[in-house]
């Protein structure tokens, strides 16, 4: 429960180890860019063609205001949520980003580590720069998801996802949007590939499947087999059921843009559903996905959870996700930014301002739990 007394903590949380890190995302940004190379800065900040998407993630939640409501009592508040039978300390996730020790060279274990300390759910990339099992080890008994790309070879994602549930993970997020890759224009201005230098094979360089369609197991032949199977344009519906014969866990698509695309979703049987455009990183001029939000809540209506990433920076922009429909929000950028300036401190420092942001934005609405945000809450602007 959140009490009237951790106002205070707002104005004493920064001490000396913390009084020199950024507070807002725009200067975890800025700072950021100081301390990255261009090639792996543009990679995270950067998006797909112009980067209008890009832009407009951001944009589209301008165009909500949020109408507090008065005198309710807000003294006691929860932000905890329940999905899949678990409670949650608050809605946010860490949404899965690969390749992290571009940022920092702790790379995902230092994320892992800090969202496991914050109570934050961890969602580990297929491309990840270490394992899935190194990353469920420093995470212990906290609670994480396993994001899964899909592989031409059926047998390595069916691996991938046995390992993922022997290993503790809850959930298996099918990445659906990335049939090819977006036409990123800053990453071809910097000739930089994270991937093909070899950053994203920790998955696969411990999968047995995969390593036994190598000839010789080296980064550099790993390397053009995760090229050749990464990318899936044949994947289709009908995979999922192929998905279900080699996990009992939770199976949610990552990509729904489109509300038909929910009510398919829902007629074969998924679990869940994020809506995402990758953060504008695959297809430039796509709808934003606070825009695509609303119709696929109507559609989904509550039979299974529907999260959202792409665009989220501030607690109040959580709030107004999960009144629009959002079951739960994941962030991606504001947590790099904070890995590539302090590694796990910063992480956990993004978090802990974004979860604080969300508590007071809660209060100064009227309202005491996730249950209270509806449209109500909002004005379209």
């Amino acid at each position: 429960m959140m009490k009237t007394n951790e106002e205070s903590l707002l104005f004493t949380r920064v001490n000396k180890d913390t009084q020199a890190l950024p507070i807002s995302i725009e200067d975890w940004e800025k700072k950021a860019r100081e301390v990255l190379p261009d090639g792996p800065f543009d990679y995270v900040a950067g998006g797909s063609g112009a980067e209008e998407t890009l832009v407009e993630n951001r944009t589209a939640f301008s165009r909500w205001a949020i109408i507090p409501r008065m005198m309710r009592d807000v003294t006691n508040r929860t932000l905890g949520i329940s999905l899949y039978n678990q409670a949650l300390r608050t809605p946010i996730f860490l949404a899965p980003v690969g390749m992290q020790t571009i940022s920092h060279p702790d790379g995902e274990l230092a994320s892992a580590k800090a969202a496991a300390a914050a109570g934050v759910p961890f969602v580990a990339s297929t491309v990840s720069a270490h394992s899935l099992e190194q990353i469920a080890e420093v995470m212990g008994d906290a609670y994480r998801w396993f994001q899964l790309y899909w592989s031409n070879d059926r047998e390595v994602s069916a691996s991938m996802v046995r390992r993922a549930e022997k290993s503790g993970y809850s959930a298996i997020v099918l990445t659906v949007d990335t049939v090819m890759l977006g036409w990123k224009r800053r990453d071809f201005r910097n000739g930089y590939s994270p991937l093909r230098e070899g950053r994203g094979l920790a998955n696969y360089l411990t999968d047995p499947v995969f390593c036994s369609r190598l000839p010789e197991v080296t980064p550099e032949n790993a390397v053009e087999e995760v090229l050749k199977n990464i990318y899936h344009p044949a994947l289709n519906w009908n995979d999922i059921a192929f998905l279900r014969e080699h996990t009992r866990l939770p199976i949610l698509v990552k990509g729904i843009l489109h509300p038909d695309d929910a009510r398919l979703a829902l007629e074969h049987g998924v679990d869940g559903i994020i809506v995402s455009n990758h953060g504008g990183r695959q297809m430039d001029g796509a709808i934003s996905t606070l825009d695509a939000l609303p119709a696929i809540a109507e559609v989904v209506a509550g039979k299974i959870p529907v999260l959202l990433d792409s665009g989220v920076r501030t607690g109040a922009d959580v709030m107004k996700a999960m009144a629009l429909g959002a079951n739960a929000i994941l962030i991606g950028r504001p947590f790099l930014y904070g890995l590539a300036v302090a590694g796990e401190q910063g992480v956990a420092s993004v978090l802990d301002t974004l979860i604080h942001e969300f508590d007071v934005a809660m209060a100064l609405s009227g309202s005491n739990s996730v249950a209270d945000l509806d449209r109500s809450i909002l004005a379209r602007l």
